[in-house]
């Protein structure tokens, strides 16, 4: 099969043997794959990895027990041991020797097929197209913020940042309470979150006021500093950008206005499979580009433009 390889610094479009599943593990056909801002940190990187890039994912299965044959798939990403006291908790993701898809020890989706086990994938619903399904996964990252706080309707929320994840958050913000902004760089993408009835400030304009819960999802080292400035005392920073690169940080400022910081990953695909099957969030206005695989690196270079919102690879 043809797949997208990051090996010693350089990707490049291979061919490579097609996976072969393990007991309990699915053949997946990937019928679309989206390019994450953690993918373009990977390519720089961000966690050592090599192999197949891509976690983001819809696909059909093609090899797997009779009642997954032939359905279309989404996946979760992380492959716990299924041993230890974390994944005995349902807690795969924090498993000290999982393998995560296209991240870590595991060959990812910007290929023409991929194994998952069963107990990660779920079913797409007739009613989200593939385009849509691909957001499944960043839409579920969004929704674990509310898996980890309670939003009163009046608190304040400021989402930093208006990439991929920011325009998600903010969207998933404002399900809970009216007073959501989001700041950002790009007025295309703020023009997104404004039609839905969402403050935005753009780099020119100060940001007015300190909030009671501030996301950060900028995607960069200076996004933490950012957060803090603007939480009130007390306040909440939901930490989820990811990057290659190193932070320093005066953390007093977080001891005296005691604000708690709140690390943030993965969420619950059920719930984005929900609202994407009620038409709650609109995806398809954020796809700037769908590529075949064997232009794979094209649609890399397109997604690392700052303009750009979503890039989907089609193998």
């Amino acid at each position: 099969m043809k797949a997208l390889l990051q090996k010693q610094g350089k990707i490049s479009v291979q061919d490579v043997p097609e996976p072969q599943p393990l007991e309990g593990e699915a053949l997946i056909k990937v019928r679309k794959a989206g390019i994450c801002n953690t993918d373009l940190e990977i390519v720089k990187g961000y966690m050592d990895f090599e192999g197949i890039l891509g976690h983001e994912f819809v696909g059909e299965v093609v090899e797997a027990s009779r009642n997954w044959l032939r359905k279309r798939v989404v996946g979760e990403i992380n492959l716990g041991c299924g041993r230890c006291e974390y994944c005995c908790q349902g807690l795969e993701n924090h498993c000290p020797s999982r393998s995560v898809l296209g991240i870590h020890r595991k060959n990812g989706a910007f290929a023409e097929y991929l194994t998952l086990p069963l107990n990660n994938l779920h079913k797409v619903p007739e009613t989200i197209d593939d385009q849509e399904a691909v957001f499944v996964e960043p839409l579920a990252a969004a929704l674990e913020i509310l898996e980890q706080v309670v939003i009163e309707e009046q608190e304040s929320i400021l989402v930093l940042g208006d990439g991929k994840l920011g325009l998600l958050a903010a969207q998933v913000m404002k399900s809970q309470t009216d007073r959501v902004s989001c700041a950002g760089r790009h007025r295309r993408k703020l023009n997104i979150l404004e039609s839905k009835g969402i403050k935005t400030y753009s780099s020119q304009q100060a940001i007015q006021g300190r909030f009671d819960l501030v996301v950060e999802a900028t995607g960069k080292k200076e996004g933490l500093k950012q957060a803090l400035c603007l939480a009130k005392p007390r306040g909440r920073v939901i930490l989820k950008s990811t990057f290659y690169d190193d932070v320093n940080l005066d953390v007093s400022s977080i001891v005296i206005d005691e604000i708690q910081i709140i690390g943030s990953r993965c969420g619950p695909f059920s719930k984005a499979l929900s609202l994407l099957s009620d038409k709650k969030i609109d995806m398809l206005e954020m796809v700037d580009g769908d590529f075949p695989l064997d232009q794979a690196p094209e649609a890399l270079a397109l997604a690392q433009n700052p303009e750009t919102i979503k890039v989907l690879i089609s193998p």
